[in-house]
């Protein structure tokens, strides 16, 4: 690199230098304080919630008339990848995904697309049909989770006072939305007995009328006067109870007062269809979402400023808690990233002090803050923020950006023992290394590309690892040939040498003398060396096969998730008392500090990785504290152990810990898919019984469970006729009767509170007597049920899936401790094959779960090796201009495998996207290496060294900075490795990197004699 040298005009142009230096820090350490904060990157969740309702249609036919006309239109979405949709009785739930591979903004316009297609078949549903209703808020993440309580309060006084705090929260600069969950809708029942109705000759009709007539807003007309137009209003509409019980109903020429014949209270909607509880107790949860692009910590402070005056303000009797706080979970991240970077900070400095010297060492120790601060600098202006990726990529940049200044000071401190003066010697560095050192970083940067460009909800979850370690290895080139020359020139310490010293003295120490043997053997053994490294390598292939298979690890949050399921048609109730005796588990165990229920869906999202269960009153879940992940393990075990031994027979209990990365649900998943509900639930229970098979699967189970009982009336159609009553006509009455039936609402302040008639409880709850239950008809008389039908008990699909159209079960399980999914789901592939093989045509199964997840974000990085290999390539031929070099280059890049697979066999660790990504990253800081030690092998062939002599001189040279870069790099990733996410990566890198620098060592040199045919003399 002529002409321009960048490290001479840095100790030209001395005073200019040093302001750079003051700007960049105090440009990097003001973007430190002011980069955001988060707890997992930014990661756009690309799926939509549609539902919609019609109230007394079955599944099948919620699937048939509501679901699939909008699964045709959301088809037609662009970006669209699948759609699966949850049918039940009476409603209906769609979760539309589109492909991961979709621009982020283009996202809210495929949003746009599904309401506007729906809404233009809307008219085309059957008439009663609620909705359909979209929710493209899915994957809002609720920064901080508040729950309210009060043992001596209703509910609606729980919503009226968590109205109050909601405004007070929203005024907090960091907060975009306050969103409630428990809420329940409030009632005034009306409760008739019916069979005293029918003794008195009242239909319930009569009733409904007069409640609505009486409650009617009906326009009264205007009075015009001469000055001003006069409003005339009625006051008559009902105020609450009271007002009810004197409403008179008119019937057979009677007059009744409605106290008289029914009765009234007021309440929560019943059964409720969602609740939240804490500790045991009512509860309204709310959860606070930052403002785009705030700072997660300010938020924190902010809130607690905010919460100090509420609580202030809380009339006696309210409680109000913190339960899920992402501001101190990002602090408590912050901080253990600082305590790792200081770790690592200090092992790299403590290399760079014992094998360089102190003074040299320091000038080492001042390229990292500089290049720290260059990064922050560049991240602030790009909007990025500090969360687990960006912090993680920064410790494994650490290791990686003092390379360029080691190389640079090193050459610098060698060509001064030689005997260069000062300035000389400082800018030698850009002379020999400058474009080699380029070619390496930038080819280091290049072996992360994938992961930045992958179009995978994992590379949008991990690709700040490219952006960050990237930015780190350009500015790290940009120190070393600018600021590292000008800090030696200054703090380096004076070499005695002259002109007349041997430069080559320094390389004759006895260690230098048995490496250049070494060398030498490897040289003149070369295919010897050659095959035993190809040998190798094939045993690394070999070795890989028995690395275990991960896509992401758990959390080590100490949360605990406890679900709850029970079969499909069970009542609320049921699952109310099911989640209850296991709130009393948790409130014996010692070990849990907080515990929080939602019955009838899931949790809120307050963890980015959470995928919230769909509303379902079977469901229930309790989100459990505890003090720390040893605690959470303890815990979970106990829980475990209580519904193995039966604890709760009814139920199917399931406790896990929060998991990185992508959602997954169960690990273990197979979906059986085709057109015959029944055919397909015969061929899920064949897969569920191959998956129990296997020892390592717990808790098999299929999505659907059982047919759900039902009760059928069979009308008698010519009996029905003659009553003047037709199927409708039963069936709205059993529904007012039974389930109830809003009349009207009441007006309450700002509230509307619906008034709801039903039977009383004897007669509604009791379905032996449903046959006596009595029916009003056209001429006012009032009939038996039984008149008209008869009763058939009979059993339905409670619940429907289907996934893009195609009816879907997933028989899914858990795996055991220590294993990891993947390897069980291939596990379990192979035996399913005698299945696939007699499936009637239309029929298939599908691997889903961890597998399915980590084979797309597999195969997004593997789609992109073709373009980080030729940017590397393209990288690598500007550096060396030839085609065997570039092949020498090349050959060095997968010896990485070496080290790595016997590396995560001996220390046990996982093989999953994260250490993917490592083993990605080790050909580019293998072949940093290799390019400059074959560069300076070309230079001293061209100074007219003998080619034989040149290879060895030259990695001697290259030995000491390539074992320093590599030895700080690798114990750099110490810190890392006690990660649980980094850790995989980290020990990859660590092995791979230490057997490769070894091979680059004495492999390269070997393998270069035998390329370009250097005979045992030296000549080539």
């Amino acid at each position: 690199m002529k002409g321009l040298n960048l490290s001479e005009w840095a100790v030209t142009h001395r005073p200019l230098t040093l302001f750079l230096i003051i700007l960049v820090s105090l440009a990097g350490t003001w973007s430190y304080f002011h980069l955001g904060r988060a707890e997992d990157p930014d990661f756009t969740v690309k799926q939509m919630i549609i539902s919609a309702a019609w109230p007394g249609a079955t599944a099948d036919e919620m699937q048939r008339l509501v679901a699939d006309p909008i699964e045709k239109k959301l088809q037609e979405v662009p970006y669209f990848d699948k759609v699966n949709t949850y049918s039940r009785a009476g409603s209906v739930v769609m979760k539309l995904a589109i492909l991961e591979s979709t621009p982020k903004n283009e996202v809210r316009e495929c949003w746009y697309q599904a309401r506007k297609r729906v809404g233009d078949i809307k008219s085309n549903l059957p008439s009663g049909v609620l909705g359909p209703f979209f929710n493209d808020e899915f994957g809002d993440v609720d920064s901080v989770l508040y729950v309210l309580t009060g043992p001596d309060f209703t509910i609606r006084q729980l919503e009226d006072e968590a109205e109050t705090i909601r405004q007070a929260l929203l005024r907090v600069p960091s907060v975009t939305k306050v969103r409630f969950y428990g809420e329940q809708t409030e009632c005034i029942f009306v409760e008739l007995n019916n069979a005293k109705l029918a003794t008195l000759g009242i239909a319930p009709q009569a009733v409904f009328d007069s409640i609505a007539k009486q409650n009617d807003v009906t326009p009264a007309g205007t009075l015009e006067t001469a000055a001003d137009a006069v409003h005339i209003r009625v006051d008559g509409a009902l105020k609450g109870v009271e007002a009810l019980a004197e409403v008179p109903v008119a019937s057979g020429g009677k007059v009744f007062r409605l106290g008289d014949i029914a009765s009234f209270h007021r309440g929560p909607q019943d059964p409720p269809t969602f609740v939240a509880r804490h500790e045991g107790q009512p509860a309204i949860a709310m959860g606070v979402v930052m403002a785009q692009g705030g700072n997660i910590l300010d938020l924190g402070r902010e809130l607690d400023a905010a919460m100090e005056r509420i609580r202030a303000d809380l009339p006696l009797g309210f409680e109000i808690s913190r339960i899920a706080d992402q501001p101190q979970v990002v602090e408590e991240s912050v901080n253990e990233f600082i305590r790792s970077f200081v770790e690592a900070l200090v092992i790299v400095l403590a290399v760079s002090f014992l094998s360089l010297g102190w003074r040299t060492g320091i000038v080492v120790a001042l390229a990292v803050p500089l290049v720290l601060a260059m990064v922050m600098t560049v991240m602030s202006a790009l909007g990025m923020s500090l969360e687990r990726i960006s912090l993680g990529a920064l410790i494994i940049a650490l290791g990686l950006l003092v390379d360029d200044a080691i190389i640079s000071v090193e050459m610098m401190v060698v060509k001064m023992e030689q005997g260069y003066d000062r300035v000389k010697a400082a800018t030698y560095a850009w002379t020999a290394t400058a474009f080699p050192m380029l070619t390496g970083t930038l080819v280091t940067a290049a072996g992360f590309l994938p992961v930045g460009f992958a179009k995978s909800s994992s590379g949008e979850y991990a690709g700040g690892i490219f952006w960050v370690v990237a930015i780190a290895l350009v500015a790290s080139w940009l120190v070393a040939v600018i600021f590292t020359p000008y800090l030696g020139l200054k703090l380096l310490p004076d070499f005695h040498h002259g002109a007349h010293d041997d430069p080559n003295a320094i390389y004759r120490t006895p260690i230098y003398l048995w490496l250049r043997g070494l060398v030498t053997w490897c040289v003149d053994h070369r295919k010897t060396v050659v095959w035993s490294t190809a040998l190798l390598f094939l045993a690394s292939l070999v070795g890989f096969s028995f690395v275990s298979r991960q896509f992401f690890p758990s959390s080590s949050r100490p949360e605990l998730l406890v679900e709850v399921r029970l079969p499909a048609g069970s009542a609320f109730g049921t699952t109310a008392k099911a989640v209850e005796a296991l709130e009393a588990v948790c409130k014996a165990d010692q070990e849990v500090k907080t515990y929080t229920s939602y019955i009838g869906a899931g949790a809120p999202r307050w963890f980015m990785p959470m995928s919230p269960e769909l509303p379902d009153v079977s469901y229930g879940v309790i989100v459990l504290n505890t003090a720390d992940g040893a605690s959470r393990d303890r815990v979970k075990a106990r829980l475990e152990a209580y519904a193995a031994n039966g604890g709760l027979p009814e139920a199917r209990v399931r406790v896990t810990t929060l998991f990185l990365g992508p959602p997954v649900g169960y690990p273990v998943q197979f979906r059986v898919i085709g057109p015959d509900a029944k055919r397909v639930r015969d061929i899920a229970y064949q897969v569920r019984d191959v998956m129990r098979a296997n020892p390592n699967t717990t808790d098999v189970n299929l999505d659907w469970n059982e047919q759900a009982r039902a009760i059928r009336l069979v009308v008698d159609q010519d009996r029905a006729r003659l009553l003047g009553l037709t199927p409708q006509d039963i069936a709205q009455a059993l529904q007012t009767l039974l389930s109830g039936v809003t009349i009207t609402q009441v007006r309450d302040g700002i509230e509307r509170v619906n008034v709801v008639a039903r039977a009383v409880p004897e007669e509604r709850l009791r379905p032996e007597i449903l046959a006596d239950l009595t029916i009003s008809i056209r001429d006012g008389k009032i009939i038996p049920l039984s008149q008209a039908a008869r009763l058939e008990h009979v059993y339905e699909e409670p619940i429907l899936w289907r996934q893009s159209r195609d009816l879907t079960i997933t028989v899914r399980s858990e795996v055991l401790a220590g294993l990891q999914a993947p390897d069980v789901t291939m596990q379990i592939a192979p035996k399913l094959k005698s299945i696939e093989d007699t499936l009637p045509p239309g029929y298939r199964i599908e691997a889903g779960g961890a597998f399915e997840e980590s084979s797309k974000a597999n195969q997004s990085i593997v789609e992109l090796l073709p373009l980080a290999g030729g940017v590397m390539l393209l990288l690598l031929m500007f550096q060396v201009q030839s085609f065997p070099s570039l092949f020498l280059v090349l050959t060095t890049a997968p010896l990485g495998l070496i080290g790595a697979a016997g590396a995560l066999l001996l220390f046990g660790q996982p093989f999953g996207f994260v250490a993917m990504l490592g083993v990605l990253a080790l050909a580019g800081m293998i072949m940093r290496n290799t390019v400059i030690l074959v560069d300076q092998i070309g230079k001293d062939i061209e100074e007219g060294m003998a080619a034989g002599e040149a290879v060895i001189d030259a990695t001697i040279r290259r030995t000491r900075p390539v074992a320093l870069t590599a030895l700080a790099a690798i114990l750099a990733m110490i810190p890392l490795a006690r990660n649980i996410f980094w850790g995989p990566m980290a020990v990859a890198i660590m092995g791979g990197l230490f057997v490769a620098t070894v091979l680059t060592l004495l492999f390269t040199p070997a393998l270069y004699a035998m390329v370009f045919r250097i005979d045992k003399s030296g000549r080539q």
